[in-house]
């Protein structure tokens, strides 16, 4: 039995999933007093939450408008709004975890800031999962339509810096199937080309942070 069709949108879940994955597992195995680690940890959290951030808002401003005017339930609307908010404060809430780790280094804090991470990653799952599973179908009747073609322009609007981070980040550890996936929505060259010259930073500071 095949699963539900790929979308841009399963793709971004995934790299969030994976970071979140990533980070508990690197919190759970950090020696004690390893600052440079942490500080290393709390980089790459900070590019999560820059990403999943950006995520959010383009969704709050251009895709849940667009849904409200073609019919979509307002109510569904309203709770991914609010599934939103309680994200951002979550990821608010580990931020502050983060970086206390990140200025002591001890084996304590990093099981506190694992533990804020696991925490975090119930909501975003949680609203994860609603999304893919109540508003994706919703969404896909209205998929090549002028109105969805008309936020997707919008959507494509980023200053190269924040499209090549975007890449960036999207594509590191991506699976084959994604990466195939990918292919098909945005041309090969334009993500090679705007990940590695404007997202040189991701590479830099965040990247190693897996490969360690």
């Amino acid at each position: 039995m095949t699963g539900p069709p790929l979308t841009m949108n399963r793709v971004i879940h995934a790299a969030v999933r994976r970071d979140l994955e990533r980070l508990s597992t690197a919190l759970g195995r950090m020696q004690d007093g390893d600052r440079d680690r942490a500080r290393a940890l709390e980089r790459a959290f900070a590019n999560l939450r820059t990403e999943l951030t950006h995520h959010h808002e383009g969704e709050d401003t251009h895709i849940w408008p667009m849904l409200a005017r073609v019919g979509v339930d307002g109510a569904l609307l309203e709770a991914m709004e609010g599934e939103h908010h309680a994200m951002a404060d979550a990821l608010a809430v580990t931020s502050l975890d983060m970086a206390t780790v990140a200025r002591s280094g001890s084996a304590a804090d990093a099981a506190a800031a694992r533990a804020s991470i696991e925490r975090t990653r119930l909501v975003v799952e949680r609203h994860l999962q609603h999304e893919e599973n109540e508003l994706e179908p919703r969404l896909t009747p209205h998929l090549g339509t002028p109105e969805w073609e008309a936020v997707e322009k919008k959507l494509s609007r980023q200053p190269p810096r924040v499209a090549g981070r975007f890449f960036a980040w999207l594509t590191d550890g991506i699976s084959d199937e994604h990466r195939a996936f990918l292919r098909t929505a945005v041309p090969a060259p334009v993500v090679v080309v705007l990940a590695r010259t404007f997202g040189r930073r991701y590479y830099r500071d965040v990247a190693p942070v897996w490969r360690a």
